[in-house]
């Protein structure tokens, strides 16, 4: 399994957080998931927000479009982008 999978024109990311981090960042691979460190605290949804903007933005897409799609409350997530305008250079992601 790779940490990502597309659906058509839409990418799903499998996750792994780190919250609490320096800055915001892609950090390698988590086995089979996508390090993802973030700034913002685990703290009543902050660290799922932060995140969800973090992506849209490194993939160009309005923060409307990436949706948390499973976990929640854990650090390995699956995050859906819609149709994303770019590929972020710091993930080996192949377009469809």
């Amino acid at each position: 399994m790779a940490f990502y999978r597309w659906q058509g024109e839409d990418l799903l990311l499998f996750c792994h957080l780190q919250p609490k981090a320096a800055d915001d960042s892609f950090a390698g691979l988590h086995g089979e998931r996508v390090k993802i460190r973030i700034k913002a605290p685990p703290v009543d949804g902050k660290a799922n927000a932060h995140l969800l903007k973090f992506l849209a933005i490194q993939f160009g897409v309005p923060p409307a479009h990436v949706s948390l799609q499973s976990s929640e409350a854990a650090r390995q997530k699956t995050v859906l982008i819609q149709a994303p305008r770019q590929l972020p250079e710091a993930l080996p992601i192949t377009p469809p």
